[in-house]
């Protein structure tokens, strides 16, 4: 049996207490659309193991979530003509995680969209950079 969180709406979800339109689902992962889409074809790929995020999701779990994201990504193109796909997961709420389960979000792109993430990439400064690295560094 699988760990679930009686709270979660994703749990709820994977248990069939709650309707979502799935997509694609195999005994690790399932993919169903996103409620509240940011383009045309917006989908999620959760782990169904419950986890939080990212900091404490099984390795093998998220390895599993984006071979999922890579099959609708490719489903996307294939079938909805998207020119692009982003995928994006978020670990608590500074980084917009609003639903406490570990999820991939799939969104296709098209250049008429309208949707422009929030990113504004600077160039870096060559010494922060290699103290950040150091950091970092396994």
């Amino acid at each position: 049996m699988m760990a679930a969180d009686p709270n979660c709406i994703f749990c709820k979800i994977v248990a069939g207490e709650i309707p979502s339109h799935k997509i694609d689902e195999d005994d690790k992962t399932l993919a169903f659309m996103d409620i509240n889409p940011w383009t045309k074809g917006h989908a999620l790929v959760i782990p169904k193991e419950h986890s939080r995020n990212i900091y404490d999701a099984d390795p093998e779990d998220l390895a599993a979530a984006h071979k999922t994201a890579q099959r609708v990504a490719r489903r996307m193109r294939d079938r909805l003509n998207c020119e692009g796909i982003n995928t994006l997961q978020s670990s608590e709420p500074v980084a917009m995680q609003t639903v406490f389960h570990t999820h991939v979000h799939v969104i296709p792109r098209y250049s008429d969209d309208g949707l422009r993430l929030p990113a504004h990439p600077q160039p870096g400064e060559h010494e922060e950079l290699a103290g950040l690295a150091e950091q970092l560094r396994a």
